[in-house]
């Protein structure tokens, strides 16, 4: 029988905790893994489990500090962060008068404290399992708790044997692991990373734009729709094909959404698919539902079937957990994929959740028997989902409802250390199309994990941007490709997220907790990695004003608008109004943001040769630039190289440093041209710039003001060596403060109204009146031809005011 390969296999060895830090009976074992983490066994018949689970990955920790006292009766461990006390051979769970009294772990410093059976009511969600019937959703809680401790029970969970093979839990232990961290939910999330394996760090190209439509493509399609993005300078990284890629009955495409090899009559030589679309920096992807099992048709059914001892042609059931089947899924029927060129599988399974999970684990084991540095997309395991790259949402509704919905789903994956949420952009079905939802969503997207166009078959539903009006294709336009921008900030958060366990998207009540987070208009801010603040639109403007009108938090510090770099002192409530091609999203003083010039090939989400580093004042900030190869498991070999970014701010003195300080600088190319711009800066008395040391000659820089900005432009710099630009003079910060009056006089001048009638409203909304007086004569001018809508309006606005 032919085995899967070495990477899955593993030492058992990292199943097994300390003995020193083991206290086992006849029933019972409890294992102290760190300071704030124990694992709790029970079994009747003393049957206890070492091997890896669906949710376990390794037990070697270093050796916690703690202290005991036991006798016949009684154990306690105590550590700086919990005491437990258990009587021995009992099993956890109590009496119903008193569930505490066999098991229970005191919180230390706190009168809280854990037992087996206990509600944990405090916890926090963290995902969905999907959206397809929102809003009837299933949420699975977090890590996170106001209480300072959770616990995860991994006694149902498969198990996978040292050969790499998943097997059912055979075994009558209870089988928990209790997280006691107060306040330190970080060392939380490092104790469960540790536990459960590191996130993946995705593929450079993932967090360019995807696209996927519920579609018959075939090869000539797809050059004519590459050829449409081009033309219409939309960039695209992924091609996703839904269920219409592998072999189909001719007689009706929609039987059969399992399938695993490329359809002869839409794709006859399906590595010629997969390179042109590489040459042209966009990779292939396909959708996998195995659950209809392995029909004659496959190409690789002679191999599954000898493997199975199946003679008779029939279908070959789906079974992940038969050693036999789940041998012959990889070699015969994924790998095969793999090799034609496919960087993506979009797990469509939507059976039992851990059937899912061990279908992610073989995938993802496959990519990894490969150099390749491949991705799942796959709906939610619910078990360790962080380590199976992406989630997928399932199949959306086209509503302003859903995506109200979208920004809690991907801040609260944080509560469980989950980074990679996928939407469909626009909505996948049902619903009606509309301009402004479609701007919301692209935007919405741009500042998030996963940007994915997608939508149900169909004539009407508009994905293509050049398919709506010119002023929404635009806008869209721009925001496509800010997001292809952004790629070097997101590949850098996505490393800091793989090694420190940092989530991208991260709640704003981690750093801000307190009573504003109960106002529902709030509720959609998140932080989109550690220097830029989001708080999306997911609501109709108002028509009258043409604007979104939104409240806004910022927390403590000062922040700075991303496009117009207003400047906003934290800890306050903020009424903002946005137009079509505006968006809430706001950088924290001193942030830098490394974004890449877009070059030739729009496709490209390579280490790109132009940089632009966006720097806005206000305080000192290092930021660690991180770039590899994108695509391999090399940067695990030292092919990686970072950058440190330095800048130091003074008044009228503002220094920044580009400086490669650890991995191999021949990753990224060995010139650059750098764009470095400091927000809300007029132009300097004095510019000096260094490269490894030495003065560059001022011709050759340019150095210029673009808006309220400072550019100084370094072209074909020699990335081994440290670049240090200093600017000096008077009185360059633009103070740039954000005030509600020039809004309320934009939406003013933006009226189609009688210009008198502009001078009227202009004279009473910034008269000395009190707010009443105001409000009675704004009224008045219905006289003089203000409409109701108007007048309705500027009640609302001053309403705003008055809070203000």
């Amino acid at each position: 029988m032919a085995s899967l390969d070495n990477s899955f296999k593993y030492n058992p060895s990292i199943g097994m905790c300390k003995d020193e830090a083991v206290f086992k009976g006849q029933t019972y074992r409890i294992s102290v893994l760190t300071e704030r983490l124990v694992r709790l066994e029970y079994s009747p018949t003393g049957n206890f489990v070492d091997n890896l689970t669906a949710l376990v990955k390794n037990r070697v920790f270093s050796m916690p500090q703690f202290n005991t006292q036991e006798d016949d009766n009684i154990l306690v461990i105590k550590t700086r962060y919990f005491e437990l006390i258990y009587s021995k051979e009992r099993p956890f769970k109590g009496s119903a008068v008193a569930p505490f009294s066999n098991l229970r772990i005191k919180l230390n410093g706190t009168d809280k404290e854990w037992y087996y059976g206990q509600a944990e009511a405090r916890r926090y969600k963290a995902v969905p399992k999907d959206l397809d019937k929102y809003p009837f959703v299933e949420w699975e809680n977090g890590l996170y708790s106001v209480d300072g401790y959770v616990s995860l029970n991994d006694s149902e969970n498969f198990v996978i044997e040292p050969t790499g093979y998943v097997k059912k839990r055979n075994s009558d232990s209870m089988d928990i692991y209790v997280f006691m961290y107060k306040r330190d939910y970080g060392l939380c999330l490092g104790d469960y990373f540790a536990l459960t394996g590191h996130p993946t760090l995705i593929p450079r190209y993932a967090l360019g734009i995807w696209w996927s439509r519920d579609k018959i493509y075939t090869f000539e399609h797809i050059k004519n729709l590459l050829s449409s993005f081009n033309k219409h300078q939309i960039p695209v990284a992924m091609f996703l094909l839904n269920e219409f890629w592998h072999i189909k009955d001719k007689e009706d495409y929609n039987l059969h959404k399992t399938g695993f090899t490329f359809n002869p009559d839409w794709f006859p030589n399906p590595r010629e698919l997969s390179d042109y679309l590489l040459q042209r920096g966009v990779h292939l992807g396909v959708n996998i539902d195995p659950s209809e099992g392995v029909r004659k048709e496959e190409r690789s059914y002679p191999l599954v079937a000898q493997s199975m001892g199946v003679t008779d042609q029939s279908v070959i059931p789906f079974n992940i957990y038969n050693e036999f089947f789940a041998t012959s899924y990889v070699n015969f029927l994924i790998k095969p994929i793999i090799y034609e060129g496919v960087d993506c599988f979009w797990i469509d399974y939507k059976g039992e959740k851990e059937d899912l999970a061990a279908l992610d684990y073989y995938h993802e084991g496959a990519f990894k028997a490969s150099n390749k540095r491949g991705i799942l997309m796959t709906r939610n395991p619910l078990i360790a989902a962080h380590n199976y790259g992406i989630l997928y949402s399932g199949e959306t509704e086209v509503s302003w409802k859903l995506l109200k919905a979208l920004p809690e789903v991907n801040y609260s994956a944080a509560n469980l250390g989950i980074s990679w949420w996928s939407h469909d952009v626009g909505g996948y079905k049902n619903g009606i199309e509309e301009s402004e939802l479609y701007l919301r969503h692209v935007q919405f997207a741009t500042f998030s994990p996963i940007f994915r166009f997608s939508s149900l078959r169909g004539l009407y539903y508009k994905r293509e941007p050049w398919l709506w009006d010119n002023y929404t294709y635009m806008i869209v336009k721009d925001y496509c490709t800010l997001r292809h921008r952004l790629i070097p900030y997101l590949y850098t958060e996505n490393y800091a997220y793989s090694v420190n366990g940092l989530p991208l998207i991260q709640p704003v009540y981690y750093f801000a907790p307190g009573n504003y987070y109960d106002d529902a208009e709030l509720k959609s801010e998140y932080f989109f990695g550690s220097q830029l603040l989001v708080a999306p639109i997911v609501k109709t403007k108002n028509v009258i004003m043409n604007r979104s009108d939104e409240r806004v938090f910022l927390p403590d510090g000062m922040w700075y608008d991303f496009k117009s770099g207003k400047k906003f002192p934290g800890n306050n409530i903020y009424v903002m109004f946005y137009k079509d091609e505006d968006y809430p999203v706001f950088a924290k003083a001193g942030a830098i943001i490394p974004l890449a010039n877009i070059e030739t090939n729009i496709n490209n989400t390579n280490n790109p040769q132009s940089l632009e580093f966006q720097i806005f004042p206000g305080k000192d900030n290092i930021y660690t630039l991180y770039e590899d190869d994108g695509v391999s498991k090399l940067y695990k070999e030292g092919y990686y190289i970072k950058t440190e970014l330095r800048y130091k701010f003074e008044k009228d003195n503002y220094s920044f440093s580009i400086k490669p300080f650890e991995g191999k600088t021949e990753i990224i190319p060995k010139y650059r041209t750098y764009f470095i711009k400091f927000r809300n800066t007029r132009l300097p008395g004095t510019v000096n710039v260094t490269v490894g040391g030495m003065d560059l000659d001022a011709i050759k820089y340019k150095k210029y003001v673009v808006d309220n900005d400072f550019v100084v432009e370094l072209r074909n710099i020699d990335t081994t060596k440290e670049v240090m630009v200093n600017i000096r003079g008077t009185d360059i910060d633009i103070e740039a403060v954000h005030l509600i009056n020039e809004d309320i006089n934009s939406i003013i001048s933006d009226l189609k109204i009688k210009t008198v009638l502009k001078e009227n409203i202009f004279d009473i909304l910034f008269s000395e009146m009190e707010i009443k007086d105001k409000r009675i004569a704004i009224r008045k001018l219905k006289t003089k031809g203000l409409s109701s809508q108007h007048i309705k309006m500027f009640m609302k606005l001053l309403e705003y005011i008055s809070e203000i």
